[in-house]
C-alpha cells in the first residue's frame, strides 16, 4: 500500500527526531534508550503505566535502560505510529487493539461485543493463556507483544439524545476506530460509522461531523468530549484492553537478560496500572457528571442480540471460534 503524503511525513519527522537516540543506542554498550508512543494526555492511566514500567527497568537494568514517554500524541496518531514501531523508528507503543485487528487477526477477539462478562473475566482471560496467545500474534508482523492495560468498558455518548435501544442509533453518525471490526459493529445498531483519529473527535462533534462516539468516561473526560456530547448511554458494548507493544528491531537489538528486564517489567507494570484505571475512571465519571452531562442505563439484551452478524464475520474460522467459545468458559 502507497504510504501518503501525511504519513510519509510523519515518517521522515519521527525519523530524524529519533536519529540522535537510535545512533546512541548502537554505539553503546551501556545506554539503552527507547521512546514510547501514546496518544493520551499526561497523567492517563496507560501513559502513567509505561511510567511505571520504565522505573522497574531502569532498576532492574542497573539504569542502563531508559524509557522516555511521549504522550499526548506527540509522534502522531495510532495508526501512524504503529507503522513507525514496526519500523524500528518508535521503539514502544502503547495503542488500543483496534489499530491492529486487519494485521493480527487474534487482536479482533478481545474487541468483540459483549463478549467479556465484566472486567474481572477480561483481567482473568488476558492474564492467562489467552491472553499470551493474543500478544504473541504480533510477532510474526514486527512487533512484540509485552502486556495488556486496561481500558474499561465502553458505551455510547451522543449530542443529539440519550440512547435506551439500537433503534435509537439508526441514521445516527457515530465515530469508530479505523478498523473494520468497529465499522460492523455501529452497522449492526444501525448506526453511520464515521472513522476518524482521536485528535479530529472533539471538532467533529462540534460541528456536526459526526453525531457521537463510544469510549470509557477516561477518555471521554479527558478528550473533553462530555463539552460537545452530553448523552453518555452505559451500553458497555465492549472491553477491549489496550496493548503495550515493543518494535521487533529494537528488541532484537538487546540481550536476552535486557530483553527479560523488559517483559517482566511490562508484566509488573499491569496490577500498578489497573489500580490507577479505577481511581480516574471514577474521578472521570465524577467530573462529567458534575459538568453536566445526562448518564442513562439500557438494557443490554438488545444491543447484544443486534451484533450476532459482528461474531459471524470476524470470528469466522475454526481457530477464532474456539478462541471465543475459551473465552467464554473461562471461569
Amino acid at each position: 500500500m502507497p504510504i501518503t503524503l501525511p504519513r510519509r511525513r510523519a515518517l521522515l519527522a519521527a525519523s530524524a527526531f529519533a536519529a540522535p537516540a537510535l545512533i546512541g543506542f548502537k554505539a553503546s554498550a551501556q545506554a539503552i534508550n527507547l521512546r514510547s508512543a501514546d496518544i493520551h494526555p499526561d497523567g492517563y492511566p496507560t501513559v502513567e503505566g509505561v511510567k511505571i514500567m520504565a522505573k522497574l527497568a531502569k532498576e532492574r537494568s542497573n539504569g542502563r535502560i531508559n524509557i522516555q514517554v511521549f504522550h499526548s500524541r506527540q509522534l502522531g496518531e495510532e495508526k501512524d505510529t504503529l507503522e513507525q514501531t514496526r519500523f524500528g523508528v518508535i521503539d514502544l507503543n502503547r495503542t488500543n487493539f483496534a489499530p491492529l485487528n486487519n494485521l493480527v487477526p487474534e487482536t479482533v477477539i478481545p474487541g468483540l461485543p459483549f463478549l467479556f462478562r465484566d472486567e474481572s473475566h477480561m483481567h482473568r482471560v488476558m492474564d492467562g493463556e489467552i491472553g499470551s496467545e493474543i500478544l504473541a500474534g504480533a510477532e510474526k508482523h514486527g512487533l512484540i507483544g509485552l502486556c495488556c492495560y486496561d481500558s474499561g468498558a465502553r458505551s455510547m455518548y451522543n449530542r443529539l439524545r440519550p440512547i435506551n435501544s439500537p433503534a435509537e442509533m439508526k441514521g445516527m453518525k457515530i465515530r469508530v476506530q479505523q478498523s473494520d471490526l468497529w465499522l460492523a459493529m455501529m452497522r449492526a445498531l444501525g448506526a453511520n460509522p464515521t472513522p476518524l483519529p482521536t485528535g479530529e473527535i472533539y471538532s467533529a462533534l462540534q460541528t456536526g461531523v459526526v453525531d457521537g462516539a463510544e469510549n470509557n468516561y477516561p477518555t471521554y473526560q479527558s478528550q473533553r468530549h462530555f463539552e460537545v456530547s452530553k448523552y453518555y448511554s452505559v451500553t458497555e458494548h465492549s472491553m477491549s484492553p489496550e496493548i503495550l507493544v515493543m518494535s521487533k528491531r529494537s528488541y532484537d537489538r538487546l540481550g536476552k537478560d535486557m530483553q527479560t528486564v523488559l517483559r517482566e517489567s511490562a508484566r509488573d507494570s499491569v496490577p500498578e496500572m489497573r489500580k490507577l484505571w479505577v481511581a480516574r475512571s471514577e474521578a472521570a465519571k465524577a467530573e462529567v457528571v458534575t459538568a453536566g452531562t445526562q448518564i442513562n442505563t439500557v438494557d443490554k439484551k438488545p444491543f447484544e442480540q443486534a451484533m450476532a452478524p459482528v461474531y459471524e464475520q470476524f470470528a469466522r474460522d475454526a481457530r477464532l471460534k474456539a478462541m471465543v467459545q475459551r473465552i467464554r468458559e473461562t471461569a
